[in-house]
């Protein structure tokens, strides 16, 4: 693996000339840091932390911390980048209702649901129009504690394809209809969710409906994504199947939010197309597991279907694909992400591709690489302490001890988890 020495250089070169502490200054002492994936572990290391970026790193013993900074106990711990959380929804109470919930009420949702799993940025990837949105504006005011939100807001629906499994939540709340009939409706709805702040937009590109899937028109379907290309924000699509896949290649999608296992296993040639595409993969693995079991499929349907997404990942990956983690919690509400860690590993993937896929891939998918996805002076003081090393387990990665965000800590663990 390729050692980013300028990062590490930069950090002790600039280690000795800081200005008086000022409040807040944080430092983490004595942890092994993964200052990026392709990157050696620094040993025994100092991160300062100083107005919410990332001020030093480096050998303990070469970054000077000020007497009044906090410092964490970075002993037997490994520091990692801040991790993104690209697949992701507010569909759960209280985090629907964001515009009305007590501060306390959400950040203690944000906490579980995120934060705690080290999350420092999230990408909801279709919600109750609006919400995300109220919820994002709390956050960033400091009346609510939690990670970075971006959003695609509403989703894009085929005509006729509000998919089956959210059709009794949406009456429950009198949520509006979100499927699209027409090019210019399609055009007028997307123009309309940028300018109100979306970070990207969202289609089906196959919506489950009864036992069909209903695909969406191509020509909507670009002019979907011709419209957040405009805007110069990414296109995510829900393929379900291999048209689907096929509408989101032709259509332009960026990013796909999950595999297909019912399209059977990906070929070589098949892999190559969707990387030739520039196209991003959220596995969600854990997704089709626990959604199956939730169902009381027989294990060895839950078992093809596993292999089958699995086989999927490892053959994007294998043609250089982009992976970018994400869990789809919110419309599951599992939040611990030690499974989704296992079954990528299950899929081949090692350790640097899993932290690649949670930091350095989103960060830079999403044009955030010049301030988040690495831990170097001038980034921003996004970070996650672990209790252990994922080099030797990548599990590791859900056994989180603190994370910070903007150089303040959000979440702080009582006690080390018991596994």
């Amino acid at each position: 693996m390729k050692i980013d020495r300028l990062i590490v250089a930069t950090a002790i070169v600039l280690a000795g000339h800081w200005s008086p502490a000022r409040a807040g200054d944080l430092a983490i002492v004595g942890a092994k840091v993964y200052v990026a994936p392709d990157a050696a572990p620094i040993a025994r290391a100092t991160v300062l932390m100083r107005d919410g970026r990332i001020a030093a790193v480096g050998a303990a013993d070469e970054v000077a911390v000020p007497s009044s900074a906090r410092v964490l106990d970075g002993q037997g711990a490994v520091v990692v980048a801040g991790f993104w959380n690209s697949h992701v929804h507010m569909l759960e109470l209280p985090l629907r209702e964001a515009a009305s919930r007590p501060a306390a009420e959400l950040s203690r949702a944000l906490e579980a649901t995120f934060t705690r799993w080290g999350f420092t940025t999230v990408f909801d990837i279709s919600s109750i129009p609006g919400n995300t949105f109220a919820l994002r504006r709390r956050v960033d005011a400091g009346e609510v504690s939690g990670p970075t939100i971006l959003t695609t807001d509403a989703p894009f629906f085929p005509k006729d394809g509000t998919p089956i499994y959210v059709q009794a939540l949406f009456r429950q709340i009198h949520a509006p209809n979100m499927e699209v009939a027409s090019v210019p409706q399609a055009q007028a709805r997307a123009r309309q969710q940028l300018s109100d702040g979306a970070d990207g937009l969202k289609l089906f590109a196959g919506a489950i409906v009864l036992r069909d899937v209903l695909p969406m028109d191509k020509a909507i379907a670009s002019a979907i994504v011709q419209a957040a290309h405009r805007a110069g924000k990414p296109a995510f699509a829900h393929p379900t199947n291999m048209e689907g896949l096929e509408i989101s290649m032709a259509s332009g999608v960026d990013v796909l939010a999950h595999t297909t296992p019912t399209a059977g296993p990906w070929s070589p040639a098949f892999a190559a197309r969707l990387v030739a595409a520039r196209m991003a993969l959220t596995p969600t693995l854990s997704l089709f597991e626990e959604g199956l079991k939730q169902e009381g499929a027989p294990p060895e349907v839950v078992k093809r279907f596993l292999d089958t997404s699995q086989q999927q990942v490892a053959a994007f990956v294998k043609a250089g694909g982009e992976l970018l983690f994400g869990t789809d919690v919110g419309y599951i509400d599992v939040t611990d992400t030690r499974r989704e860690y296992e079954l990528m590993a299950g899929a081949g993937l090692d350790w640097r591709q899993i932290l690649a896929s949670l930091t350095t891939h989103p960060a830079k998918r999403f044009g955030r690489d010049a301030r988040k996805g690495r831990i170097a002076p001038g980034m921003d003081g996004d970070v996650v302490v672990l209790y252990g090393d994922p080099a030797r387990d990548a599990a590791a990665f859900a056994d989180v001890k603190y994370t910070v965000r903007a150089g303040k800590v959000i979440y702080e663990a009582p006690v080390r988890p018991v596994r």
